[in-house]
């Protein structure tokens, strides 16, 4: 089997003394087909996040959504999303414009059982009712700072018009990155992923108690996002793509009323003493009010972020 890191994953691992547990770990975790156990999950799923790369290198992060089986695994290879695609959406657009064989990150998360799979592969299939993804690489993630939050409705109503956005955002996108509790990032091991089993585009989770993702106001009136770096499984698969292609496509829900606010930044890893950050300088912007269609109940705190008793 193929080394499942790409050079800057590795760069990262060696920087953390971690090479060869990483590289052992990865033969045993990262497959080329997801199993049972991934697939169950992806099956009942009310929403799947999806990472793009558009023509330029800029990756996007977008979140379908349908009536849980609206992801089906006809086999341990192959998986379909069945639901109707926004032509607003960027990240569909991308997909759109490179075709068949494009990089695609996909992540299931359920956030009432914090259960989290990702799967990274190549587009097969785009059509107006789906799209259809082969698996180049899967493997679990654990339930670590996800909000438990409960699909409660679903809202009909077409989505509004999309406001593009500036380097400098809004009034109203601020607000909604300033009371995040969930993000998430797509990344890309290349402005143009080669074949290699580690190369591709992917999409992770960050999350953190409200107000985690930091925004401040660069002397030249931009805008650059810092989010703490928490302790995972040292994968580093995102930093790891940041290190190698410093672009980052993020995705702020509001799971209130729908609106997705997509954001894409250059990014940096800083280094400090007592964590790692991401510092994220804004590009563009782009809100899509009612995007998403299902109304979800407030936030439970991952036990990670709970009041010490």
């Amino acid at each position: 089997m193929d080394m499942p890191w790409h050079s800057g994953e590795q760069a990262l691992h060696a920087r953390t003394g971690s090479v060869e547990r990483m590289a052992e770990i990865g033969r045993q975790v990262i497959r080329d087909y997801m199993p049972d156990q991934h697939r169950e999950l992806f099956n009942k799923l009310p929403t799947m996040l999806l990472g793009a790369l558009d023509a330029s290198g800029q990756p996007w992060a977008t979140m379908l959504a349908g009536p849980p089986g609206f992801v089906a695994t006809p086999d341990a290879r192959t998986m379909t999303v069945s639901t109707a695609l926004d032509g607003q959406d960027p990240a569909l657009a991308a997909l759109r414009a490179l075709g068949v064989g494009a990089p695609v990150g996909l992540l299931g998360l359920e956030p009432h059982t914090r259960r989290r799979n990702r799967m990274n592969g190549r587009l097969r299939a785009l059509s107006g009712e789906g799209l259809t993804v082969e698996v180049v690489q899967s493997f679990g993630n654990c339930p670590k700072y996800i909000q438990a939050r409960d699909p409660l409705a679903w809202d009909d109503t077409p989505p509004a018009l999309a406001h593009a956005l500036g380097a400098s955002l809004d009034a109203a996108a601020l607000t909604r990155i300033a009371a995040a509790d969930t993000v998430f990032i797509a990344s890309a091991s290349a402005p143009v992923p080669g074949d290699g089993r580690a190369d591709g585009v992917d999409v992770s989770h960050r999350g953190g108690p409200p107000g985690f993702v930091r925004i401040h106001r660069r002397l030249d009136g931009g805008v650059e996002l810092r989010i703490p770096d928490f302790p995972g499984n040292r994968f580093f698969m995102t930093l790891g793509n940041l290190l190698s292609h410093p672009s980052a496509g993020l995705l702020i829900p509001d799971y209130a009323n729908g609106e997705l606010l997509h954001v894409a930044a250059q990014a940096e890893v800083v280094w400090t003493e007592a964590q790692r950050e991401l510092r994220l300088r804004v590009t563009a912007g782009l809100r899509r009010p009612g995007a998403l269609p299902w109304r979800w109940s407030e936030a439970r705190l991952a036990p990670q972020f709970e009041p010490a008793a």
